[in-house]
């Protein structure tokens, strides 16, 4: 048996970045050798085992054929007499189809292994796939999205392309599960460059299935494009953030429907519902605004009970040039009143009325954002 570092770590040694993970693959070797040797199994689809001592995942060399829609309608077979060749043919792109072997020592030992010009590509910065049998996982066009946006300086070869647009043709998406969708969406979010993702997603006709109606329709304009890129280049790399900002002229029914369409966290989708309606709500006051509704939104956000979350939505404000101060000041005001003097203001027959309690809060409030509005 030999032991290969397949895929993500040969790429990223080759272009000079950080390698966190390395996969594995192990040629020559069957399921009950990786047993006898300690290995432990936790594949369900195919043979992966993790390595007695290290714990790092080991696959046997596979091939797989296509039996049904969808990333998971593919049949494995692994065997000592598939060859290294074979499995990276299955592979997605060329520059993730290039191999070393590990030494006796787990180093990596002798040449790189680039049956398909995984180099060639990598030097000319392009992604292209390996066979054929690529648009057959559907998962891979998401994969390519988000690839796209953690290295924005590739372009998608236009053979690639094609076969991007047959996996959308071929209503393959649609088999993807919302867990899926998330994930990938998500790693693309916090890369380099989203809008490269959102690009991959129009130029394939991906985007009327993967993202919601409006945002899909805001993508297709010049403008909103450009804007977008503004914004997010003004951020950080947070994922709430970044997932407002994207969303934040798509209304708050919308994101939720949409969020639960992809399992999106509920933490991020509130962040980015809250923020849509912060920024429609300051948008149709025109920067004139009016204590009753500052204390509604107040009471949206839940900045009492979530105070961090408040800063965190009006400062994202900030970040893109809306000017926020005056709610902040506002929200600083209103937190910082005394619980204790408004409860003793209360009538004490009333001080176990849930109710009244709660309307005496909102008076001093209310109070607090009308001060510190007018100041």
């Amino acid at each position: 048996m030999k032991i290969y570092a397949v895929g993500g770590a040969i790429r990223d040694t080759l272009m000079g970045l950080p390698v966190h993970d390395i996969d594995y693959v192990v040629v020559g070797s069957s399921v009950e050798e990786m047993l006898a040797k300690g290995f432990r199994p936790v594949g369900k689809d195919f043979p992966v085992f993790l390595h007695p001592e290290t714990q790092a995942e080991y696959a046997l060399a596979r091939t797989e054929r296509k039996t049904g829609k969808g990333y998971k309608g593919f049949h494995f077979y692994a065997d000592p007499s598939v060859t290294l060749e074979q499995d990276l043919e299955r592979r997605d792109l060329t520059i993730n189809a290039m191999a070393q072997e590990v030494g006796a020592n787990g180093e990596l030992v002798g040449p790189i292994l680039d049956p398909y010009n995984g180099q060639e590509d990598l030097a000319a910065k392009v992604f292209r796939h390996v066979s054929d049998a690529f648009a057959e996982d559907p998962l891979r066009l998401l994969r390519i999205a988000r690839f796209a946006a953690r290295f924005p300086e590739f372009t998608v070869a236009d053979e690639t392309m094609l076969a991007l647009k047959a996996i959308v043709q071929a209503n393959e998406l649609n088999t993807l599960s919302a867990e899926r969708i998330w994930q990938e969406l998500a790693r693309g979010l916090v890369a380099k460059k989203p809008m490269h993702m959102f690009q991959v997603l129009l130029n394939t006709g991906a985007a009327k299935t993967i993202l919601s109606l409006t945002l899909n329709e805001q993508l297709a304009h010049e403008q909103f494009r450009e804007e977008l890129i503004q914004n997010l280049d003004s951020i950080g790399t947070a994922l709430d953030e970044r997932c407002a900002i994207v969303l934040m002229h798509v209304s708050g029914n919308e994101i939720r429907s949409w969020a639960e369409c992809i399992r999106m966290p509920i933490e991020i989708r509130d962040f980015s519902e809250i923020f849509s309606e912060l920024i429609a709500f300051i948008n149709e006051s025109n920067n004139v605004f009016q204590a009753v509704n500052v204390l509604a939104w107040f009471n949206r956000a839940d900045v009492w009970r979530k105070p961090d979350r408040g800063h965190a939505l009006l400062n994202l404000a900030q970040k893109i040039g809306i000017n926020t101060s005056l709610l902040i000041k506002a929200m600083r005001d209103a937190q910082a009143l005394n619980t204790a003097e408004i409860i003793a203001g209360v009538a004490a027959q009333d001080r176990s009325n849930g109710e009244r309690i709660g309307s005496a809060f909102e008076v001093a409030r209310l109070a607090a954002i009308s001060a510190a509005l007018d100041a």
